[in-house]
């Protein structure tokens, strides 16, 4: 290979004729021209070559071309830490020679101009450009990216805009359904701003917030399905131009890392201990040329370490290896900062082994490794002047960090020093924050990707914050410590924990735990007119709850003929005295409703309210009575009939009963002929229990969510449906919603989750 042919010249110190001897140096934006001639130096394989110089920087992108007419290019790149690459074709088509590359370190690199085949000589050409401003196939105005890949570019004027006048590259990213990425944008040159599109996403960052004053972009998101998305690379302001460069990665991953060399273990380390050492030569190597120390760690099952590796004289990078398989990196400390820092739970008992290396290969330099508890400071007064967990950064569920509010962090406009921290969440993950002070009034702050806020000031022991969220989106959250008055500093803890459910949620069980009554009522004999789909909602509703697995054997559900007084009064007695302290118990009627006059002193507007069943009407009174019997846990009476909304007067009476009705007490209800249903309450009740009213995906439907969802949808959906008075009155439908006793976070139902 003439990769292997050019290392072995090089490292023999081959001597070159005087032509190549010059090694002529290359610059960025420099055309050269040379000639491959009978007098040049040889490879060992026989091709002629001129040999040039390039003084690079670490972390440069670059484009390095070799065009002739006259020969078959073909380019060779050699530098530190056994850096090299090599390129025949620029493509297919072209027999010209491209190299993209990315420096690994600061230094003098060498390369090569040489022929595909032995003895070929001709004039060429040779020139080095700025990755960002290579030409065709170097990636102009975007293109192709997978996770895991860093590539560069650049906005120029010759870019697409947007619409206000930004440039901007498109970039294509696949991904599968619930495949987590985290997407970076980088640039010095202008403020940098990403946009995500495809699949229903539409996310846009302008400052990555795990940052802090970073103008940086950062997108976490997850792809909803199989698919391609779209990645805008632009600015902040239109006009902005200048490279950048772009990564991303698989969320909670970083860029692949070589496994280490095999190697001595250079020694042994302790939880609460620290040793420090030296990245020198003669030690062991990985394949991609950095040293390596390995030191052995006797862990145990569950514990959570924190492991730091710093350094003044060379970039850290961290790999941790353990039992099953366990493996974890980390290139620079989450919280900022070029040291690496590693937060993590040891999976099992056992040695793990923790490689101190650095980023770039041949990087050489002192450094201290330590380990100790997750939580616990980590301090250096002989590295650092003070070495105390950082202010800001990620962190993982599960995290205790101590940090401080000082003079000169970020300030509140109402003029409170703030840290802000991220973690990567999942809908329906219960999380537990805890901000706590001896020296200030803690305040915490939650900010969701998307939707509003959350504050806390004084949680349940006194002056320190606590929030105890269900997170109702997956994405990205950003945790602001702040103080409850302007300019307090101090020292804190935050902890990030798993949570809980509440005392009243842990009670309710899952499985068959609703019993029910559901009556429905479609074909009327006498007077009343019939009503489509009334019935039909009473069967649907059991469908959907047996579906669920949570409808208990025991309910009934009656239609029609069979609903008469009798029958629903005895299936409601049957029914109610089936249901415990810890079940769930749901009367449900849906058919006609009607008023009549009371002298009731009780009844405000003079009317009583009745259901009309199949033989006969069944009063509020009546059906209040029926309620006094039930001794479930919660007791939830739904009503989708003309002037529903008058029984909750006579029913919501007592702790434990929520009732929903589809009108207010002198208002008509419509039948929702749009959804086939004998009532949108009906309808909107059957996809809520579904799990659609969900909100935070955490498999419980609550009396909030539940009353929350209603709301939407009839806001959405019914606002403009008109109803009337008996005596003419025109208005519209509107929800009816008393919840008594019943709390916000009280359980509907727990649904069977997946």
């Amino acid at each position: 290979m003439k990769t292997t042919t050019l290392i072995a010249a090089l490292a023999l110190g081959l001597t070159f004729p005087a032509a190549a001897q010059a090694q002529q140096m290359l610059r960025p934006g420099v055309t050269l021209n040379g000639q491959l001639s009978a007098g040049d130096a040889r490879l060992n394989s026989g091709e002629f070559m001129d040999v040039y110089e390039l003084e690079g920087r670490g972390g440069d992108r670059l484009t390095i071309l070799m065009n002739s007419g006259a020969v078959d290019p073909y380019l060779m790149i050699d530098g530190p830490g056994g850096f090299s690459d090599q390129n025949d074709d620029a493509d297919a088509e072209d027999l010209n020679a491209r190299l993209d590359v990315r420096l690994p370190v600061s230094g003098r690199y060498r390369i090569v101009a040489t022929s595909y085949a032995p003895g070929e000589t001709g004039a060429y050409q040779i020139s080095v450009i700025d990755g960002a401003q290579s030409p065709a196939g170097g990636n102009p105005g975007g293109g192709r990216i997978e996770p895991g890949q860093t590539l560069s570019g650049s906005l120029t004027s010759g870019d697409d805009r947007l619409d206000s006048g930004e440039f901007r590259d498109g970039w294509t990213l696949r991904g599968r359904r619930g495949e987590r990425v985290a997407v970076r944008l980088s640039s010095s040159d202008f403020d940098p701003y990403l946009m995500v599109r495809g699949l229903g996403l539409s996310e846009d960052n302008d400052d990555d917030s795990m940052q802090r004053g970073s103008l940086d972009s950062r997108l976490d998101f997850v792809f909803p399905e199989d698919g391609e998305v779209e990645i805008t690379a632009t600015s902040y302001a239109p006009g902005e131009s200048g490279r950048y460069s772009l990564s991303v990665t698989r969320a909670g991953e970083a860029a692949s890392r070589p496994e280490p060399a095999p190697g001595q273990v250079t020694g042994t380390i302790e939880v609460g201990a620290h040793v420090r050492g030296r990245l020198q030569d003669g030690d062991a190597q990985l394949r991609s040329g950095e040293y390596v120390n390995t030191f052995t760690l006797n862990g145990r099952a569950g514990e959570r370490v924190q492991i730091a590796l710093i350094s003044e004289q060379f970039d850290p990078f961290l790999m941790v290896t353990g039992p099953g398989d366990f493996s974890t990196f980390n290139d620079d400390d989450p919280a900022g900062g070029l040291d690496s820092r590693i937060v993590t739970t040891l999976p099992a008992d056992g040695v793990y082994e923790i490689t101190a290396t650095s980023y770039a290969p041949g990087e050489s330099g002192d450094y201290r490794l330590s380990v100790a508890p997750a939580g616990a400071d980590v301090a250096d007064t002989d590295v650092r002047s003070e070495q105390a967990a950082p202010s800001g950064g990620r962190l993982s569920i599960g995290d205790t960090i101590t940090a401080a509010l000082a003079p000169g962090d970020s300030q509140l406009n109402s003029g409170e020093y703030t840290d802000s921290y991220s973690f990567i969440g999942e809908r329906g993950q219960r999380v537990a924050i805890d901000a706590v002070s001896d020296e200030f009034d803690t305040y915490l702050m939650l900010s969701p990707p998307t939707g509003d806020q959350m504050d806390n000031d004084d949680g349940p022991d006194g002056t320190n914050a606590r929030l105890n969220e269900v997170l109702a989106e997956d994405g990205e959250y950003t945790v602001q410590v702040t103080s409850f008055a302007p300019g307090e500093t101090g020292r804190y803890t935050l902890s990030v924990a798993q949570g809980q459910e509440s005392e009243r949620q842990r009670v309710v069980e899952s499985g068959q735990r609703v019993f029910a009554v559901m009556v429905g009522v479609s074909d009327y004999p006498g007077d009343h007119n019939d009503l489509p789909f009334t019935d039909e909602d009473a069967v649907k509703l059991e469908e959907e709850l047996a579906r669920q697995g949570v409808l208990n054997p025991a309910s009934i559900v009656l239609t029609n003929a069979q609903a008469t007084r009798a029958s629903v009064t005895a299936a409601f007695e049957q029914v109610a005295a089936r249901a415990g302290p810890d079940d769930l118990f749901i009367f449900f009627f849906s058919g006609h409703g009607v008023q009549e006059d009371s002298d009731d002193p009780a009844e405000l507007d003079g009317q009583s309210e009745l259901l009309s069943l199949y033989d006969g009407d069944l009063s509020d009174d009546e059906l209040a009575a029926l309620f006094d019997t039930v001794d479930a846990r919660l007791s939830l009476l739904v009503i989708d009939a003309c002037y529903s909304g008058g029984f909750a007067r006579d029913i919501i009476t007592r702790p434990g009963v929520m009732g929903v009705f589809s009108s207010e007490e002198d208002l008509t209800s419509a039948v929702a002929d749009k959804f086939q249903a004998g009532g949108y309450l009906s309808h909107f009740l059957r996809t809520g229990l579904d799990g659609t009213a969900d909100e935070n995906g955490d498999d419980l439907v609550t009396a909030g969510e539940l009353s929350t969802y209603l709301r939407q949808q009839f806001r959405v959906e019914v606002a403009d449906v008109e109803a009337e008075t008996a005596d003419g009155q025109r208005n519209y439908q509107n929800l009816v919603i008393d919840r008594g006793g019943v709390q916000v976070d009280d359980v509907i139902i727990r649904l069977a989750g997946e």
